[in-house]
């Protein structure tokens, strides 16, 4: 809408329940598209790699180049949000999830298959950041306890369901691993519609000069201890030269980049945003999260299929009951909050719970039953459910409208960080565990230990062309490896339930992020300061729509 239009400076302030729910409708198609994005490919990846004739280390960059690329550039979505037209921003990265989808459906080269996830996840990104700046920019906090939690569900589908929706289509022969990616679009494209029709924001452009060196810095750095912590332990030795140098070649362009950052007057990532207690801890509560949830998560799938000899598409079934847990308790939990307006208690309480759930997977072995095992993953799911949107929640309440998007786009980041970091770490424990637990079986048994590179080394073993003394021994070793994992994960939870304490609960804002917005240009305005980009003459896009600070 044009700063000309009357609506343009009534929609900041009159957004009814019903034009949220519209809005939110391509917001959640986006966002189910970045989630599923990630998580659709776990259980197809043996069969794409098999099928495209691609080595072990492929397999690793197929997963590996998305999840770069997605999480080294959230803060560069989150900063052009606070420059340009957000839902043009939201239209392009669903765009460029649809190329790279589309790409990645139609290769035939492992080549074409890594750089096409690398465009996904670059889209991919844009959505993770932008969803939750728009959602704060149109929904006062009081009332965006019980849109989080819609939005929580929303990840929580995508990031379970993922593996689920992927094995069925691997299980359909007229189907197969192409749809893995074909199937995203139509979200896609669905998504920018709804955007275009439901989603009215004021203009936000202004003219300012982007950081480009501080975003090189930022992302060339991060993505080389991501590409260390993702390769250690399989591609090299942890203990090694190439370690050396991505470690210091990684930790020297991440201090050029706060030195910059620190000097620059349009910061890609702002450090005083850090002096603000509330957003340093739920950052740090983020980056535990990220590093326990999706670090112990993934590999559930490996190990319903391998310890527990179950089929791709059973496999994604299996999971049912952490999206359960996840779904009620994040829906629940978000309408008390906007019910009551009391949210930490919520907090502390899912940091505890999902604690006592990991610690539970943690005693889980290749024996263990089904229905002791859903118990389990339904109480990780209550705890995640609780915990992770209300850390934005509480960060995005105690931040100037300013800084929204901002603190959002540095809460995704560390969360997505440290899921790739526990997802690295933990898988190159978990295959030197494997290797460890096979090696000892078989010498239990009297055989040759040569035979531990059946499952030790992250390729997973077709259990179906194994012997059966050979099946149970690797099916024992990814049972006792899983728990392993979990039992790993439990402190990283334990912190995070620390940290949360330490937050201190202020009350829940009634205003949307473009009302505050609005108040803190007027109080600029009253001050006599200068608002950059202002567009001379038109007062309402002063008030409602000023584009000198991020509608959030």
């Amino acid at each position: 809408m044009t700063a000309t239009q009357a609506p343009d400076t009534a929609s900041p302030t009159a957004m009814t329940n019903r034009q949220i729910l519209q809005a939110m409708s391509g917001l959640m198609a986006g966002m189910f598209v970045a989630i599923l994005a990630g998580t659709v490919v776990s259980n197809a990846l043996p069969t794409i790699i098999a099928d495209l004739g691609a080595s072990q280390s492929s397999y690793t960059w197929v997963v590996t180049a998305e999840l770069l690329a997605m999480t080294a550039t959230v803060p560069l979505w989150g900063k052009l949000s606070d420059l340009f037209d957000k839902k043009l921003l939201l239209q392009l990265s669903l765009g460029m999830f649809v190329v790279g989808s589309l790409l990645a459906g139609f290769s035939h080269g492992v080549g074409l298959l890594i750089f096409s996830r690398v465009i996904q996840g670059i889209g991919a990104g844009g959505l993770t950041a932008l969803a939750q700046v728009v959602m704060a920019a149109i929904i006062p906090p009081r009332r965006l306890g019980k849109y989080s939690g819609i939005f929580g569900a929303v990840f929580a589908v995508g990031t379970v369901a993922g593996p689920l929706i992927g094995g069925v289509l691997v299980d359909t022969s007229w189907l197969g691993w192409r749809w893995c990616f074909f199937i995203g679009v139509p979200f896609a494209v669905l998504a920018i519609i709804l955007l275009q029709a439901t989603l009215k924001l004021p203009q936000s452009r202004r003219e300012a000069k982007i950081d480009w060196l501080g975003a090189f810095l930022i992302v060339a750095g991060v993505c080389a201890l991501l590409i260390w912590v993702s390769l250690a332990g399989n591609e090299f030795d942890w203990a090694s030269w190439q370690t050396a140098a991505l470690v210091a070649g990684g930790l020297i362009l991440l201090a050029a980049a706060v030195f910059v950052e620190a000097r620059t007057a349009e910061p890609v990532i702002p450090l005083d945003i850090f002096e603000n207690r509330t957003v340093t801890l739920t950052t740090v509560a983020s980056l535990l999260v990220g590093v326990a949830m999706f670090g112990g998560t993934v590999f559930l799938s490996q190990y319903f299929q391998v310890a527990l000899g179950k089929t791709p598409t059973v496999a994604g079934l299996m999971s049912l009951p952490m999206i359960g847990g996840l779904l009620v308790s994040s829906t629940v939990a978000g309408q008390l909050i906007s019910r009551t307006g009391k949210w930490k208690a919520y907090l502390v309480a899912g940091a505890v719970i999902m604690t006592a759930g990991l610690g539970l997977l943690s005693t889980i072995d290749s024996e263990t039953h089904f229905g002791l095992l859903s118990i389990y993953m339904a109480v990780l799911g209550v705890g995640v459910g609780m915990l992770m949107q209300n850390l934005v929640l509480a960060a995005q309440n105690d931040v100037p409208a300013a800084e929204l998007g901002a603190a959002t786009s540095v809460l995704s980041f560390f969360r997505s960080m440290g899921g790739t970091i526990g997802t690295s770490v933990l898988g190159a424990i978990l295959a030197n565990r494997v290797a460890s637990e096979i090696t000892k079986g078989l010498g239990a048994a009297g055989a040759a230990p040569e035979g531990a590179s059946a499952g030790g080394h992250g390729a997973v073993p077709d259990m179906s062309t194994l012997p059966e003394p050979m099946r149970q021994i690797i099916e024992h070793a990814y049972g006792v490896a899983t728990a392993d994992l979990f039992l790993i994960a439990t402190p990283c939870a334990l912190l995070a339930l620390i940290t949360v304490v330490f937050i201190k609960e202020k009350p829940l804002k009634t205003t949307s992020g473009m009302e505050r917005l609005a108040e803190e240009a007027g109080d600029a305005a009253g001050a006599g300061a200068t608002l950059p980009g202002q567009s001379a003459g038109s007062d309402p896009l002063k008030k409602d729509g000023d584009p000198a600070s991020p509608v959030g």
